[in-house]
């Protein structure tokens, strides 16, 4: 709702970023939807002791449905804040959003498909191939940010530098929680530990990102009124401040 009726704050410069939000938002509502709903169904109670049925075990697979949508829009919103333009700005683009469907489609193959995640050796082979997509992912969006914060006021850069270490931190997180299995039996514990951290890492990476994205596009909207080289009908607030 947040990302819906802010959207008008920015200029059309940076619009794309609260568009990426909100289909991001979206998508991640209904998949926490279906989430709660096979979690809500997928137990049965057995001489006192709750035990998963397959359609507990198998919500991993809505989470990557989920991620393979809002990974490659988390790119976009974080580019579109950028200073990149044109045809460089396409490419990136277009490249960053290939390498982050890809790192999650490989990190879905090892971790549900081939074996439905129980085999060690794909686990670590389809891990390595997603971390190649993942290392990729970080060289580009941290390069697109280096080169964008000279361009704009000390304000929008500490914010956009903030962002962008708040989204690669998250993102750090989900590796760490795919390899579990390879160092370790999945017990019930381990298994609740991870749903948790899954789900801590995609409110981080979808919410207190998009806020700090959100203000960085809004500080740039004013920056450019300033400047001359854009308008904006309405006044442009960062937090209780009226740029």
């Amino acid at each position: 709702l947040y990302s819906l009726t802010s959207r008008d704050e920015v200029s059309a410069r940076y619009r794309p970023s609260s568009y990426a939000a909100l289909c991001l938002a979206a998508v991640a509502t209904v998949a926490y939807a279906l989430l709660f709903l096979d979690w809500d169904t997928g137990f049965r109670l057995e001489d006192g002791v709750y035990v998963p049925t397959e359609e507990a075990r198998t919500t991993e697979s809505t989470r990557y449905i989920d991620w393979s949508v809002t990974v490659p829009l988390l790119t976009v919103e974080l580019l579109a804040v950028c200073s990149i333009t044109g045809a460089a700005a396409r490419r990136l683009r277009s490249s960053t959003m290939a390498a982050a469907f890809l790192m999650i489609v490989t990190g879905y193959l090892g971790a549900q498909v081939l074996d439905q995640g129980r085999d060690r050796s794909a686990l670590v082979v389809w891990g390595l191939i997603s971390t190649a997509f993942f290392v990729y992912l970080y060289v580009a969006l941290i390069g697109a940010v280096r080169r964008s914060l000279p361009t704009m006021g000390a304000e929008a850069a500490v914010s956009l530098r903030n962002a962008t270490i708040v989204l690669l931190s998250s993102f750090g997180i989900y590796p760490l929680v795919y390899a579990v299995p390879v160092f370790a039996d999945v017990t019930p514990a381990w298994f609740t530990a991870m749903q948790v951290a899954y789900s801590a890492a995609d409110i981080v990476a979808k919410v207190g990102f998009g806020v700090l994205v959100h203000k960085v596009a809004k500080l740039r909207t004013a920056e450019d009124v300033a400047a001359g080289i854009d308008t904006h009908p309405d006044p442009v607030w960062s937090g209780n401040v009226h740029k």
